[in-house]
């Protein structure tokens, strides 16, 4: 070394603000994936084009196009988040150390130093059902050996003037009672709904939050490990510029024949798309408002949700709160993680085709809310990104419904002599397959294991679900899709929602009841599929995939709701899930089993 030279210092790497990944790596996957998907589309939206301007534009072409464009880029991502996601499942070396880098944290020992409180929020639920519950992971946490860390709440916005009050003070107060009235069970019951789920989230952190330096919010329907609840603790623990750490939460055994099938393929499709979707968004993942772990003090300084201007439908407080606060809590510098596998945090799904569609209704309009949220000062590009992402999805559902409409139309106002059939056919199945991706990925992956296909009953069982599944889904998306499109547009008429207590158990739905609730898909799919077999018999037996759910609407919903169906299902364990073959503690204790 001469007099001249001098040490280097190495140059830091800038990385994420918990210091988990690289942020030019991070930047570096996010362009991989943009790229993609933009070609991938732009593809699709040429060969559309091509398709659909042959032999000349008309009026309902172009519609059509438009409709193509707005509703395409969700299947485009879910394709490619699929894609990865299975790659890095099936042959990428460490798949959790690309996407969950701040696990091995989670294997730590010693006594946990961090306070956390978990409560569950209930406005109009079935006490009994919804405390048994909390007491299950309440047991489970404690069966850990860390329930000193812990504090338990149950934050009612259940109005104080009705019998289900009563009910669900009753029912706290003997559950205490039962467990020795321990001063870490604490239950309030606000007044007024105000702010809704969040406001009364908000609410908590400021009576109790500087007590706590996490929270682990609870729906009515949850249910955590108490093992799983240590591990995501520890991980907040090592890591204090965690926000939030979202756990990936699974269906529960059911005997509701519609949703076990739903959480069937549900669970699959879920496997690569968050395993996929968490390469690229790394720090910048979502919140889905319940079984996660969330850091208070950020919390309550930056994650307050605004009120917005105007009234309801689209003003006043946000329904949908969890994907703002998530987008709030990484702008004050703090990462948000979704851990992408499986570990003991259930939910259960909407029993009903008709509590379904009320969900998605739910889903919709606090989706719509996020227009003037995408503008937010000092948001991250990502973050802006995931609000515009939740509008899309819902803006895709009146296109996609649209498009159908005047696909009918479209062979009486074209030369079918000169139509490029066969080019249209791969273009419909190109995009069948891509839509349905998420779901082959998955099914993919587990047939792929003599493992994991056991979990599910063996490789026969399990492809006799898929098949079931396959189904379903596409009758259950057309019923859904145009009840959102008919919802979206009752919200341009000031149509809103109701936010009450939700129907959580298997129940039947009479033929009155379901003709009186999806008579619209009905009156819509015989127009469409008569108008479609008239201008064009092949047109009709290709659409069919499409449109058959509309006509079979009502039958799907009462069948699907049959007791005798579920109980059918569940006996010959169709589209079982690995909980009814290996059926952990928690849910047998939910469920009332000898352990």
């Amino acid at each position: 070394m001469t007099e001249n030279d001098q040490p280097t210092t190495p140059v830091p790497i800038p990385l994420t603000p918990a210091g988990l990944q690289s942020s030019a790596e991070l930047m570096w996957r996010r362009i991989f994936v943009a790229t993609l998907n933009i070609v991938t589309y732009l593809w699709m939206a040429n060969w559309m084009a091509w398709v659909l301007g042959h032999g000349g534009w008309s009026i309902v072409d172009g519609v059509m196009f438009i409709c193509f464009l707005i509703g395409l880029p969700w299947t485009v991502l879910g394709f490619w988040n699929a894609m990865i996601g299975l790659w890095l499942l099936m042959i990428a070396k460490d798949p959790l150390r690309e996407t969950a880098p701040y696990l091995a944290a989670a294997e730590a020992t010693g006594d946990i130093r961090i306070r956390t409180a978990i409560f569950m929020t209930l406005r109009n639920e079935d006490p009994e059902r919804a405390l048994k519950r909390f007491d299950v992971i309440r047991e489970s946490v404690n069966a850990t050996g860390q329930g000193q860390a812990f504090g338990w709440f149950v934050l009612s916005d259940t109005p104080d003037l009705s019998d289900a009050a009563e009910r669900e003070e009753a029912a706290f107060n003997a559950w205490k009672e039962s467990r020795g009235n321990p001063a870490d069970l604490i239950y309030r019951r606000r007044a007024e709904n105000t702010g809704y789920k969040a406001g009364n989230v908000r609410d908590f952190c400021e009576r109790w939050g500087s007590e706590y330096e996490l929270m682990l919010p609870l729906d009515a329907d949850s249910l955590m490990a108490g093992d799983a609840i240590v591990k995501l603790v520890r991980v907040m623990e090592a890591y204090p510029k965690l926000g939030i750490l979202q756990s990936l939460v699974v269906g529960m055994p059911t005997q509701s024949a519609f949703a076990r099938i739903f959480q069937f393929g549900m669970r699959h499709g879920m496997r690569s798309y968050t395993m996929g979707q968490s390469w690229w968004v790394g720090d910048c993942g979502p919140f889905w408002g319940h079984n996660a772990v969330v850091r208070i003090k950020p919390f309550v300084e930056e994650c307050h949700l605004p009120v917005l201007p105007g009234g309801p439908p689209l003003g006043g407080h946000i329904l949908s709160h969890d994907q703002v606060e998530a987008t709030f809590m990484r702008r004050a510098g703090y990462e948000c993680r979704v851990l992408p596998v499986e570990m003991g945090s259930w939910e259960e799904n909407p029993p009903t085709i008709l509590e379904f569609t009320k969900r998605d209704t739910r889903w919709c309009q606090g989706n719509m809310q996020y227009w003037p949220l995408v503008g937010t000062g000092g948001l991250l590009p990502m973050s802006r990104f995931q609000l515009a992402w939740a509008i899309l999805m819902f803006l895709g559902t009146p296109a996609w419904t649209l498009f159908i409409a005047l696909g009918a139309v479209k062979p009486f106002m074209a030369d079918a002599a000169g139509f490029p059939a066969a080019s249209a056919i791969a273009l419909y199945i190109t995009f069948l397959l891509m839509y349905l991706s998420p779901k082959i990925a998955g099914f993919i992956d587990i047939l792929a294991s003599r493992t994991e296909s056991a979990r599910y009953g063996g490789r026969l069982k399990f492809i006799l679900g898929a098949i079931v599944e396959l189904i379903f889904s596409f009758l259950l998306g057309a019923v859904s899709t145009f009840r959102v499109t008919i919802f979206m547009a009752g919200l341009l008429f000031g149509k809103t929602v109701s936010w009450n207590g939700q129907l959580r158990d298997a129940q039947r739905i009479p033929w009155d009841v379901a003709f009186q609730g999806l008579w619209p898909q009905l009156a819509f799919g015989i127009v469409v599929m008569t108008l479609a077999y008239i201008g064009s018999p092949t047109l009709f037996w290709w659409g069919l995939i499409m449109t058959a759910g509309y006509v079979v609407a009502i039958p799907f919903g009462v069948w699907l709701a049959s007791p005798g169906l579920g109980r059918a299902m569940a006996a010959l364990r169709l589209c079982a899930i690995p909980e009814e073959y290996d059926t952990p503690e928690e849910i047998k204790a939910v469920q009332g089993k000898a352990a």
